[in-house]
């Protein structure tokens, strides 16, 4: 008797399919979506500023100078630059979300012999197609938009003797930096893979209590010691500003770095301050499990607010830059700033202020993305919530609390970095104009200035995005039933 054998034979193109299973897993998505908006944000900014200079290149009285070419490259860097901060915190979140999610499967392939940094290479290999995809959609989109400007721009405005050549080599560059940003941004995010033992297959989601989170030594001083250290330097920078106006370099780096350090010492500000948020929301039993779910899932609601901050922060910052900054040349005039000054000051601002709105957006989508990732991870707790009385109606109420907690909390936050960082860096900028030139003495220190319509609309902005936020969770947690949760 002979047995015969029949191998199984997948097609390569099933095969490829299912190692790009994960791309389907909550989280992703979003991921690719920030990436996207990045990338098209880059290609959008130096196909608009090069255009720009094209325009200013073919007028006859101000010609192709230097000088515009170097203030524009320093722009785009800048520029760039934050909003790449930016979507990098919200990516290296989400993947720390995502990660604390699958807790369990790395615990079960860990028990079977696979090693820790095996499957963090494999979270790194996920983010790096992340940021191919995402970069690829933002480029090909931003692209196509940036030529029908461009032609739509010629025909409206009648530009003659204007070439500008849309698609450009330095086109590729936002790509590509997006790409290695989303690359880095899930290796940081998959740090907790190291910690996770193979006992932890027994259990679900797990993260670490906030009282873990306070012993943490080596991060909590790095953090402490950043913070520190940028605000040495954020204070240098507004004293080097009363004798040269490279005091705002020194201010920009210090604003960076002791925002780094809030970030990542979020953990030991963020939950204590959620919770004090929650308790002004009264004691019912919504209001007080969505302010204890601070501290019970402090690392998640640290990512969830420092996003928001950073959005409300950058935008914050503009709008008090702008008016501290018109304050100074006040002082420096006498007291009264001239239209003409005045004028062009405020026509920048709102460009800027225009382009700095992106990153608050990317910030806006971190926050939707982790809260829905949140409700997912928390299905067994949300239906035995259920089975214990809870109902739908209480449930949406819990998941609509902590996002406005969040929110609440980020946009304090987010306010104060935003005066201080404004204030300094216009004070860096222009604390040299005297208001006596003849004096020795500078006399140009001025307090912040608070524009009172940009700060309602960051409140109401802010109002907006806890009700959008808010939405695809609570629908989603009332979907859970407790006989899911309990199988689950």
């Amino acid at each position: 008797m002979s047995t015969a054998t029949t191998d199984i034979h997948i097609p390569p193109s099933r095969q490829g399919a299912a190692r790009l299973m994960w791309l389907r897993e909550r989280g992703m998505g979003a991921s690719i979506l920030v990436a996207a908006i990045s990338t098209a944000f880059g290609v959008m900014l130096i196909s608009a500023t090069g255009f720009a200079l094209a325009m200013l290149a073919a007028d006859p009285y101000i010609g192709n100078t230097g000088t515009l070419g170097a203030l524009d490259s320093i722009l785009v860097a800048i520029l760039l630059g934050l909003a790449l901060y930016v979507a990098a915190v919200v990516t290296a979140n989400t993947f720390s979300t995502i990660i604390a999610g699958r807790t369990r499967q790395i615990a079960l392939l860990r028990l079977i012999g696979a090693s820790a940094r095996a499957q963090r290479a494999e979270v790194a290999r996920q983010g790096l197609v992340v940021g191919v995809i995402g970069a690829f959609i933002g480029f090909v989109g931003a692209t196509a938009l940036a030529a029908v400007g461009v032609a739509l721009a010629t025909e409206l405005l009648a530009l003659e003797g204007v070439h500008y050549t849309v698609l450009r080599p330095t086109l590729l560059l936002p790509a590509v930096v997006v790409t290695l940003t989303t690359w880095a941004a899930a290796w940081a995010g998959s740090r907790r893979v190291l910690t996770v033992t193979p006992l932890e297959a027994l259990g679900g989601s797990v993260e670490s209590s906030h009282g873990d989170l306070v012993h943490r030594r080596g991060r909590n001083g790095t953090a402490i010691a950043l913070f520190v250290t940028g605000g040495a330097l954020l204070t240098l920078g507004v004293l080097a500003g009363f004798f040269t106006p490279l005091g705002v370099v020194v201010a920009f780096f210090g604003g960076l770095l002791s925002f780094t350090g809030l970030a990542l010492g979020a953990t030991l500000i963020m939950p204590p301050a959620l919770r004090l948020v929650g308790r002004a929301f009264g004691k019912s039993a919504t209001a007080r499990l969505a302010a204890e779910n601070a501290l019970r899932y402090p690392e998640r609601s640290s990512r969830m607010a420092i996003g928001v901050v950073m959005g409300i922060t950058l935008v914050t910052m503009l709008a008090v830059a702008t008016e501290s900054a018109k304050r100074v040349l006040a002082a420096g005039a006498g007291g009264e700033l001239p239209p003409e000054i005045a004028a062009p000051i405020d026509t920048f601002a709102a460009i800027m202020m225009g382009m700095v709105a992106v990153s608050a957006v990317i910030a806006g989508v971190g926050l939707v993305n982790l809260l829905t990732l949140g409700v997912v991870q928390r299905r067994r707790e949300l239906g035995l919530l259920r089975a214990l009385g809870l109902s739908n109606r209480q449930v949406r109420r819990v998941v609509l609390l902590e996002a406005t907690h969040i929110t609440i909390t980020a946009l304090v936050t987010g306010l104060l970095l935003g005066i201080i960082y404004g204030w300094a860096g216009a004070q860096s900028l222009l604390g040299f104009v005297r208001v006596d030139p003849e004096g020795a003495v500078p006399s140009t220190l001025v307090a912040p200035a608070l524009p009172l319509w940009p700060i309602v609309a960051v409140v109401a902005a802010t109002a907006v995005l806890t009700l959008i936020a808010a939405v695809a969770p609570t629908r989603l947690a009332t979907r859970i039933t407790p006989v899911q949760a309990l199988v689950d």
